[in-house]
């Protein structure tokens, strides 16, 4: 990739950093140094929108002739926002609440370019049921997942079988980066054939 074409991801997120491999177009990560809002009362979808820019942006001041892209997930239930958990009790407490109920998991992306002045926007969102279960149950599903980096507590892609009983969009944007879409924001710009 040209350095006219570079493309850097703005997430310490592991699972983005895989997510985005798949699509086989070189990327560098700089990890953004802002504080994202988090404020449990606010619109989820703004609020992604919204801390994607942010990381976005300020990667993209240090580097204006890269596209940078920036994403934020959270999950909604009970017109609360359930972000990354402080602690395991508080984990247990946002399991608990999701136990045996619908949720929607909300994904903000943004993509710029200052150079290009290419400033791109997308939100998706998906639906995720969870079994009803007990404590135990969340026990176990510690035992092989860490719900402190994760919003809501929980990740799909590991140990699902315990706590999930379906779901509907973009498995992608529960993970946390929903590929269809951020493929086609990719593609657009041309960084993606």
């Amino acid at each position: 990739m040209t350095a006219a074409h570079r493309l850097i991801l703005a997430s310490a997120s592991p699972r983005r950093r895989e997510l985005l491999g798949g699509l086989g177009v070189p990327f560098d990560v700089v990890v953004a140094g802002v504080t994202e809002h988090e404020d449990p009362a606010t619109d989820p979808a703004v609020m992604v929108a919204h801390n994607a820019a942010l990381k976005a942006g300020w990667v993209a001041a240090r580097h204006p002739e890269a596209f940078v892209l920036g994403a934020d997930t959270t999950v909604f239930i009970d017109r609360t926002v359930l972000n990354k958990p402080a602690t395991l009790e508080e984990a247990r407490t946002m399991l608990r609440q999701l136990s045996g109920r619908t949720h929607t998991v909300f994904t903000g992306i943004a993509l710029t370019c200052r150079r290009r002045e290419v400033n791109v926007q997308r939100g998706v969102t998906s639906r995720v049921t969870f079994k009803a279960f007990d404590d135990a149950v969340i026990d176990a599903y510690f035992r092989i997942v860490n719900p402190l980096d994760k919003a809501g507590a929980y990740g799909i892609q590991e140990g699902r079988e315990l706590i999930i009983a379906g779901w509907e969009g973009s498995f992608t944007n529960i993970m946390g980066l929903p590929m269809e879409a951020t493929k086609q924001i990719l593609t657009e710009q041309g960084l993606v054939a």
